[in-house]
């Protein structure tokens, strides 16, 4: 029984119609699905991925009217999104569109190139080398050899490194890699599944001042399971004496969700049953979706959102 990957991560934004601009014109990620909050119903929640909507390749976002994020530590802080190369490209597209990416640099050994979006959320593209599937989106704006591939890997800044390694090791069963040094300090490596970029968390020893979540900044980080696996899950945290959600279900897939001792909210998630559970593939994100408990109040809610 092992985690698999990363499965997705949901961060929030204050400006929906920007935010949708962003990741689907600039970083040309597509609209997998157009939903709502399931636990504030006021509040979009968008799904942004590959060409097959795959578990990995999922940034999504709370639509919250929030302020900015305070940065700091207890944060999930950088997020990567893997892309076969091209980063020469992915430089002068960004720059085109009005973003001030940094120049490539080499990070971890992988040639990366940080940007923020609009709300100063941190993304890095990594290179991946190509290794693994990818799903490109025949209608996006980038090429499709220029993709995002999918997610990974993901830096978490903590106050109390040793803390939070015990539940990625001793809970989570992830493995320690390696260490690389970062002009922010000293990182840990560890890998899930079969390893790579897609299945990484970078941890950071930060003692500064503990970051307060606002619009851009990461909510909560997923990691991926067989669908089999789920209830297997459940028993090792409580197992583990580590507080947690319980049982969630999401329609698209279920979750468990729990926070590490410095205080990030981690969830587990299956793959399935996926997006295509209520819509077609060839139709994803076009309209808004809402999971069966939620369809006989759509006229109420779809009157409380705004137009995207």
């Amino acid at each position: 029984m092992q985690l698999t990957g990363l499965h997705h991560l949901t961060a929030i934004t204050a400006r929906a119609a920007d935010n949708a601009a962003f990741y689907t014109r600039v970083l040309g990620l597509r609209l997998v699905k157009k939903t709502v909050n399931q636990d504030d119903v006021s509040a979009y929640h968008l799904f942004y991925a590959d060409g097959l909507a795959s578990p990995g390749s999922d940034v999504t976002f709370f639509d919250w009217p929030a302020p900015p994020e305070r940065r700091g530590t207890s944060s999930i802080s950088r997020t990567g999104l893997r892309v076969a190369g091209g980063l020469d490209w992915w430089h002068e597209h960004l720059s085109r569109a009005g973003v001030k990416p940094s120049e490539p640099l080499m990070r971890d050994g992988r040639l990366t190139l940080d940007v923020e979006d609009p709300e100063g959320q941190r993304l890095s593209l990594v290179d991946d080398g190509g290794a693994g599937e990818s799903h490109p989106w025949a209608g996006s704006p980038v090429p499709q050899e220029r993709q995002i591939r999918g997610l990974g890997p993901v830096q978490l800044s903590v106050a109390a490194a040793e803390r939070t390694e015990a539940v990625l090791t001793d809970v989570l069963g992830m493995r320690f890699e390696r260490n690389f040094d970062s002009p922010e300090g000293a990182v840990r490596v560890f890998s899930m599944g079969a390893g790579g970029p897609a299945a990484e968390v970078h941890l950071l020893e930060d003692a500064g001042a503990p970051a307060r979540q606002g619009a851009g900044a990461v909510h909560h980080v997923a990691f991926r399971i067989p669908d089999s696996d789920y209830a297997a899950w459940a028993d090792r945290l409580n197992q583990r004496r580590m507080p947690s959600s319980g049982p969630v279900d999401r329609f698209y897939f279920r979750s468990l969700y729990f926070r590490e001792p410095n205080g990030i909210l981690f969830e587990i998630a299956t793959d399935g049953p996926g997006f295509t559970a209520d819509e077609p593939l060839e139709t994803l994100g076009q309209r808004l979706a809402l999971p069966p408990f939620l369809e006989p109040r759509r006229a109420e809610i779809e009157a409380g959102l705004k137009p995207l």
